[in-house]
């Protein structure tokens, strides 16, 4: 990799430093050779491509993407003989190399890391490669996971000289992972636990969503679903709220309202939590944004219900227990399948409530919640 014939801006920096940069600078752009392969094992000639464009178009089509940096990287490929390979820094530990778009929102961010974990399962990488950034993205809080996930980080542009790898796997987008695909293409594919479909192994049914879910709790210490005991008498309902806060250069730190009445509504489950008697009931205000991430996953866990307006934050089901309860609510303007899906290819219970507009009745969330509880003895 050469990443003097890579475009873009050196990523990394702190948000505060980059405020108004566009995205067009962080994307890498390749120019030929950015990347090369050593041709020694082949034929003696003159440099080649690795990839030509019915290759390309073959395993990389552009498909919906706009600008599809994976396919404009292969497409810098070129192979060389032995003699003109050159290189001044070897990394020979496995290496994932991943180019993010949406790097600031929980959601698309998963679907890097559901890829990236994927790409190591599907090669037999060990539990926590080494992991490269091919964008110039500046830093933000969703960086304490990746660099809880795998073995180190660093940006392309941290490299000053080529540098060359014995073992590279290129990281499929997020946006060409199963999960996101799933939501426009149907995959009709339902979940369970790993340890479920270990002990009664069904081939209607997948367990890497969840076994995707506990890497990500166990990469923060917390312990795999089948250790992990509620206590009986005690149930957590999380609700997950939506907060302004700064993502990325380009945004302005307002978070569009999916609930306009979303105090309300807490509100009203906070009155209904303390006169709850039929069992002890904690309701959790999810204010995740300005959470750390392992105080995020710690309420996931601890959660018996997770309720919330579509959103994000509510990405975080991925990681939640077996039996845990999903109760989404789903704004007219904001109808889209993504936790219901989710939810369906791990194998949790989910209910929604869909609304005419974005305001809930807060009676109708209530009586909800108080039949969930109820089918959970409680």
């Amino acid at each position: 990799m050469w990443p003097d014939r890579i475009s873009m801006s050196r990523g990394g920096e702190r948000l505060e430093e980059v405020i108004g940069r566009e995205e067009e600078e962080e994307l890498p752009e390749f120019q030929s050779g950015a990347f090369e392969l050593d041709g020694s094992d082949y034929s003696a000639g003159e440099e080649r491509v690795l990839a030509s464009r019915e290759f390309l178009d073959q395993y990389v089509p552009e498909g919906e993407v706009q600008r599809h940096t994976m396919r404009a990287l292969f497409a810098s490929f070129r192979v060389l003989q032995g003699n003109h390979f050159e290189c001044q820094e070897w990394i020979d530990e496995p290496v994932l190399l991943v180019t993010r778009f949406e790097y600031a929102n929980l959601f698309h961010t998963v679907t890097d890391w559901y890829s990236a974990y994927v790409s190591s399962r599907v090669v037999g990488l060990p539990n926590r490669p080494h992991l490269v950034f091919v964008d110039g993205h500046c830093k933000t809080p969703l960086e304490e996971t990746w660099r809880a996930l795998f073995s180190s980080l660093k940006y392309a542009k941290n490299f000053s000289t080529p540098v060359c790898f014995r073992h590279v796997i290129f990281s499929p987008l997020g946006y060409e992972t199963a999960l996101f695909k799933g939501l426009t293409e149907g995959i009709n594919c339902h979940g369970g636990s790993a340890h479920d479909l270990w002990l009664k192994p069904d081939d209607q049914k997948t367990a890497r969503l969840s076994e995707f879910g506990e890497m990500v709790r166990a990469a923060f210490g917390f312990p795999v679903d089948r250790q992990v005991e509620r206590p009986p008498s005690v149930h957590n309902i999380l609700f997950v709220r939506r907060e302004d806060y700064l993502a990325h250069p380009r945004h302005g730190g307002k978070v569009e309202s999916r609930l306009s009445n979303e105090q309300e509504v807490f509100e009203s489950l906070q009155n209904w939590a303390s006169s709850h008697r039929e069992c002890k009931v904690n309701l959790v205000n999810g204010l995740f944004a300005h959470m750390s991430m392992k105080e995020q996953l710690r309420a996931i866990q601890d959660a018996s219900v997770i309720i919330g307006a579509h959103g994000a934050g509510l990405t975080h089901i991925i990681s939640a227990l077996p039996k845990t309860v999903i109760l989404e609510i789903i704004s007219s303007l904001f109808r889209r399948p993504h936790f219901a899906l989710i939810a369906q290819w791990k194998g949790l219970e989910y209910y929604a409530i869909n609304l005419s507009g974005s305001r809930a009745n807060p009676e109708v969330v209530v009586d909800h919640l108080s039949r969930i509880m109820t089918s959970l003895g409680c």
